[in-house]
């Protein structure tokens, strides 16, 4: 696929970037090759390969549920910025 430099122009603007006019032409170049190596890509064979969800094939370590230190309530409300009635206190989202 060939791109022209009124086509990168309208990419650019879809992705909010501005790019000087004398960047056009470089930037059309690097992206038509970018779009041939992705072309490539569609030609290999992966008949074959089975399709992936991870990169490894290994069992997530799992901890034991288990309760750990207990901290009393007044350590950790020191910390926010508001507390009201021993609970944290946040803005109102939705109106």
């Amino acid at each position: 696929m060939a791109l022209d430099r009124e086509t990168v122009r309208k990419i650019a603007f879809l992705a909010r970037l501005k790019v000087p006019e004398e960047e056009l032409a470089a930037l059309t170049g690097e992206l038509d090759n970018i779009i041939g190596w992705v072309e490539q890509l569609g030609k290999v064979d992966t008949k074959s390969v089975e399709p992936m969800t991870s990169v490894g094939k290994f069992k997530p370590y799992m901890r034991e549920d288990a309760v750990s230190e207990r901290r009393p309530r007044e350590d950790i409300l020191a910390n926010a910025p508001d507390a009201e009635d021993g609970f944290f206190t946040v803005p109102k989202v939705i109106e």
